[in-house]
């Protein structure tokens, strides 16, 4: 019998668990040959989402769950669940049923066909604002061009995964994780399964603009060395600007005789070239914050309590 572990980290999201439990039995329940568990993370909620998991934990032998001591962040919870599964195949999912748990037989069809992994994608981004679906379009562009991996367009972290994907991707120890990156970045055979976008049946998402935009820069600069070239070449094309317009303002100096014409757009290049600078070392210090936390060498999180048997 093969055995199936779903991974799903857990952020304040007490209304939704045992709503995600029964969709997840339903889909799961014509599948003999599967044997399953679900692993809930609970990464430092604020309500009661981990006395819900322990509640479902106590009805349902198949029930695991980890508790953090603090809020780690999705990515220490991924990488926690991922540590400690154990199964043939391994799914993470969401609780708030954006990631629907019926294309989980699809998946198991599949990654018994010969797949190593069966990714999703969102092909659209219905009922999320126009800007922040705009600004998850370009950051995919960029991310995209710059780095020599593919993050596919719309792509979720509910994914079927075989324990040899798992035990690669938990060979990436780095404290600073971009889960995205890293599952293409291992590689392995991927089916991707295509579905549309599914409200959240209950609340907000607690991800804000500030907390997307920092998770971007995240992922740039964990897969990318790109932007310290860019910094670099603009630094090389300014000089070569500075030392030109020198030369410029000699000759117009020695043919008309007024160097103190033009003030205003000295000033001006002057913020412009100066802007340029702080945005190169902002680059600089970008990746020097991620080689700071890399040294220290703490722990991607620490648990409070748990049932893993």
């Amino acid at each position: 019998m093969i055995s199936l572990n779903i991974i799903v980290p857990c952020f304040n999201e007490e209304n939704s668990l045992n709503k995600f439990y029964l969709e997840v039995s339903e889909s799961l329940k014509n599948n003999n040959n599967l044997s399953w568990n679900i692993l809930f993370i609970d990464d430092g909620s604020s309500d009661n989402t981990l006395e819900k998991i322990k509640e479902l934990s106590n009805n349902h032998v198949n029930i695991d769950y980890i508790s953090f001591s603090r809020n780690f962040g999705k990515e220490s919870a991924i990488y926690d669940g991922l540590e400690n599964s154990s199964g043939d195949y391994v799914i993470i999912m969401d609780a708030d049923l954006q990631d629907p748990p019926s294309l989980i037989p699809e998946m198991v069809n599949y990654v018994e066909d010969g797949y190593d992994i069966i990714a999703t994608r969102r092909i659209s981004r219905k009922g999320e604002p126009k800007l922040r679906s705009f600004f998850a379009g370009l950051f995919y562009k960029i991310i995209n061009r710059l780095s020599n991996i593919e993050i596919v367009d719309g792509a979720r972290d509910y994914r079927l995964m075989k324990k040899e994907v798992v035990d690669s991707i938990l060979k990436l120890k780095e404290y600073n994780r971009f889960s995205k990156g890293i599952f293409q970045w291992v590689g392995f055979k991927t089916k991707w399964i295509e579905y549309e976008n599914i409200k959240r049946i209950e609340g907000e998402s607690s991800w804000s603009f500030w907390q997307l935009f920092k998770y971007s820069l995240e992922g740039i600069v964990s897969f990318t060395t790109a932007p310290l070239h860019i910094a670099t070449i603009a630094g090389i094309t300014f000089s070569i600007i500075s030392f030109i317009s020198i030369i410029l303002i000699v000759i117009k100096t020695l043919v008309f005789g007024d160097a103190a014409d033009g003030w205003p757009s000295t000033v001006s290049i002057i913020l412009f070239v100066g802007g340029i600078q702080l945005f190169a070392i902002g680059i600089l210090g970008q990746y020097l914050a991620k080689i700071y936390l890399e040294t220290k060498k703490r722990p991607v999180y620490i648990i409070k309590e748990d049932n893993i048997k």
